[in-house]
């Protein structure tokens, strides 16, 4: 991978760094917010049987990690091709 110029390689870095970021922010609130903080209002709401902040503390929060996995290799894909580095 070699970048056309130094300030494109850190504005790569720099837009990568922002995407982990966020995606990482989204993983925390899904794992901690709606697995511990807010698992009393939504275990008012029930699916398939079971409350929602158990739901999201047993497999939501796995479910949204994978999710979050495809989100950041379809981003980053797009960001190579962006900046030209992508693998051939």
């Amino acid at each position: 991978m070699s970048f056309e110029s130094s300030e494109h390689a850190q504005a790569y870095w720099k837009e990568n760094l922002f995407l982990m970021g966020v995606l990482l922010s989204v993983w925390f609130l899904v794992s901690y917010g709606a697995g511990v903080l807010f698992v009393e209002p939504l275990n008012a709401i029930r699916i398939g049987g079971f409350k929602l902040g158990f739901w999201f503390s047993q497999q939501g929060s796995i479910y949204t990690f994978v999710a979050l996995i495809f989100i950041y290799v379809w981003r980053m894909n797009a960001l190579d091709k962006k900046y030209n580095v992508q693998e051939e």
